[in-house]
């Protein structure tokens, strides 16, 4: 055995060894660790800054802010074309209006004038308006005197399914005198010369405010009126209106027309003979088709209508052909329509007519060619050439007693070359200049000797001018070629031209207040609008005007 082989062999025999030994030890004794220090690790307090901070020194001086934009080109494929409004139409005849306001006046000529106006509502779905007015007035001559009185409201309402209801109602009483009789010595009391008008009226219509979901557009109304004179026996008129349009939209450039109207009149005149009734009634359907675009505006269409019982078609054709800037419009038509006939009506052209015996309406048909344009942006003009017939047209002429009242009569036939031009120069509300020009030439005259009342030729200028923020500055000019009259005689008559001039001013003193003046007549033209009536000589009326608002 060799000497490495015993020492591995005494090695294994002693682990055996303590092993047994090992194992004869106290097994049930509980295992345990004896700590004999404790080690606490501790970290060293660490020294605090104490900061002091002193207050800034004040920069008095100015930072220069450099900024460096690139500019930045954009390239269209379209030229988009300038804005070039029109200048806005102004009526020569109206007056500045309020909201809330009261106006009274005095004059020469009219004692007094009133005339107040208020608006209620909120502004957004409903609106309400009372108005009044009243005026007198006496001229030299005897019995030279008129007065109107006149009181109504209107009231708007706007739906919540957009739709609009719109309401009027009003009275209206207007006093006349004849005192245009010849020879002026014959003896007439007040009553016997007293002409008295009265008027109630009512109106409704209902309209929808877009379109509806099949593209229908409509606007029904309806309009009643009472009309009466002061005269024993007492005659008294019925008047109603019933119009019923609807517009069906064919997409974005065509729509079709359909309108149709009752015209209803009920005369009553008890000329102490027994009561006679008269009805005139007129009835007419509207188709027609519309084609509008941009640059152009057509209708085309017939009327048929019933005057009385009596068939007639009348054209409707009307086209409108602009310019691509919207500058000038080609304006051609042949159209068709009646004026009706009525006491009412006649009475609001000549107030000192007689009780007409029977009425008759107008029809009349009309071709005409014009244009309308502006020139910059605030010259605006058109005209109009248009050729008319006229069946049964009433003229007045004097009676033939004293020729106090006028009788109407109908001209079977009536041709009139009528030409009608403007023009107007306006800035904004500040500034507004126009004129105007209307021709009648009278050609054929079927059954009189002249168009008896009618005025052949007529020119007018007007002037606004807010001359500063609380000064306003009007005036106005009129002048026409006199008519042809019939005198009581029968013999044919022709009286003076007329030059009429009217100034007036408005000023403003405090707040809501206004102080305003005006003359009449200046150059004290006595004229006759109507044979043997002679009109107010110079006049001038002043007073203040009391505007407020409601809140």
């Amino acid at each position: 055995m060799s000497k490495q082989i015993k020492k591995n062999i005494f090695i294994a025999a002693c682990l055996a060894l303590s092993g047994v030994v090992a194992f004869s030890q106290d097994s049930a004794k509980r295992r345990t660790i004896d700590i004999t220090s404790t080690f606490k690790p501790v970290l060293r307090e660490a020294a605090k800054i104490n900061f002091n901070a002193a207050p800034p020194t004040a920069d008095t001086t100015r930072p220069v802010l450099n900024y460096n934009i690139p500019a930045e080109n954009l390239f269209f494929t379209y030229q988009p074309a300038n804005l070039k409004p029109l200048a806005l139409e102004m009526d020569s005849l109206s007056g500045w209006d309020y909201s809330n306001f009261i106006k009274v006046g005095l004059g020469n000529v009219h004692l007094p004038y009133i005339k107040a106006g208020f608006s209620f509502g909120d502004g957004e779905n409903t609106f309400f308006n009372l108005f009044a007015s009243h005026y007198s007035s006496k001229g030299k001559l005897d019995f030279q005197k008129n007065s109107q009185t006149k009181v109504g409201a209107t009231a708007t309402y706007k739906t919540f399914n957009q739709h609009e209801w719109n309401f009027g109602l009003g009275f209206t009483s207007d006093d006349y005198f004849l005192y245009g009789f010849k020879p002026d010595s014959l003896p007439f009391t007040k009553d016997q010369l007293r002409q008295r008008f009265q008027t109630i009226e009512g109106r409704a219509d209902f309209r929808n405010t877009v379109p509806s979901s099949f593209g229908l557009t409509y606007r029904p109304s309806v309009r009643a009126s009472i009309f009466s004179d002061n005269h024993n026996p007492r005659v008294t008129e019925a008047n109603s209106v019933v119009n019923l349009p609807v517009q069906k939209e064919l997409g974005r450039t065509a729509a079709l027309n359909l309108a149709l109207n009752a015209d209803l009149t009920n005369y009553r005149n008890n000329d102490g003979s027994g009561k006679k009734t008269q009805n005139n009634n007129v009835f007419t359907i509207s188709p027609s088709v519309i084609i509008k675009s941009s640059t152009l505006f057509l209708q085309a269409g017939v009327i048929p209508s019933w005057d009385n019982g009596e068939f007639h078609l009348l054209p409707n054709a009307m086209a409108d052909i602009t310019t691509n800037d919207q500058r000038f419009t080609l304006q051609l038509g042949w159209i068709g329509y009646y004026n009706k006939g009525s006491y009412q009506r006649f009475a609001s052209i000549n107030p000192w007519l007689a009780r007409p015996d029977s009425l008759l309406n107008t029809r009349v048909q009309e071709g005409y060619v014009g244009f309308k344009g502006s020139m910059g942006d605030h010259f605006s003009y058109s005209a109009k050439v248009g050729y008319q017939l006229h069946k049964n047209i009433p003229l007045f002429v004097n009676d033939t007693v004293d020729g106090k009242t006028f009788a109407v009569i109908y001209e079977p036939k009536l041709n009139i070359l009528q030409m009608h031009a403007e023009a107007e120069y306006r800035v904004g509300e500040k500034f507004s200049a126009k004129g105007i020009f209307n021709l009648n030439n009278f050609i054929k005259i079927e059954q009189e000797a002249k168009a008896w009342g009618m005025i052949p030729l007529e020119l007018g200028a007007s002037l606004r001018w807010q001359v500063l923020n609380d000064l306003w500055f009007r005036s106005e000019l009129w002048t026409w070629n006199a008519p042809g009259y019939r005198t009581k005689n029968g013999e044919a008559f022709k009286g003076d031209g007329a030059f009429d001039l009217n100034v007036g001013a408005e000023f403003r003193v405090a707040k809501g207040f206004n102080i305003w003046f005006q003359m009449n007549n200046i150059l004290n033209n006595k004229y006759e609008r109507w044979n043997q009536y002679e009109v107010y000589g110079f006049q001038v009326l002043g007073g203040i005007v009391y505007s407020f608002n409601q809140k």
